[in-house]
């Protein structure tokens, strides 16, 4: 009875971790805005974790440095299975503009799996919050396959 209770809840609050892996800081402004009361994301449960145990969804943004795979890759390995991962902004996907870059190591599907793409340079907030809510009923279904 209690792990249905704790299921559901789950299911209804997702938490967000948020990592920057060497962007510009435009999508990370825009995810900072879907949060706010203006776009408001916490209706729909979204809440920010501070650290990667406590995620169900992990938002990456920039193009993958040097610096940051292993990193990026110690954090994810943090994460309670199963999770979701969002790719946020052009950079996670193509490497952008910093695409070719000595230091950039870009795309991110490269290290681990991307469940969805949020398009954009900078993302806008609608999108970004569609993102997210396809991050959660793919999460549900990875919930769901975990308990067969």
């Amino acid at each position: 009875m209690f792990k249905k209770m704790i299921a559901k809840s789950m299911s209804k609050s997702p938490w967000i971790y948020h990592m920057n892996t060497g962007s510009c800081n435009g999508c990370d402004i825009e995810l900072v805005a879907c949060l706010t009361p203006r776009f408001d994301a916490e209706r729909f449960g979204f809440k920010l974790a501070g650290s990667p145990r406590h995620a169900d969804i992990v938002v990456v943004s920039g193009p993958i440095t040097s610096q940051s795979k292993d990193r990026l890759i110690r954090t994810l390995e943090q994460v309670p299975k199963p999770f979701c991962v969002v790719s946020l902004g052009s950079c996670p996907k193509s490497g952008n503009v910093f695409k070719g870059s000595y230091s950039v190591e870009a795309p991110l599907d490269k290290y681990v799996n991307v469940d969805v793409s949020v398009a954009g340079c900078a993302c806008k907030p609608e999108t970004i919050i569609e993102g997210l809510y396809k991050a959660t009923l793919i999460l549900q279904k990875k919930r769901e396959a975990m308990e067969k």
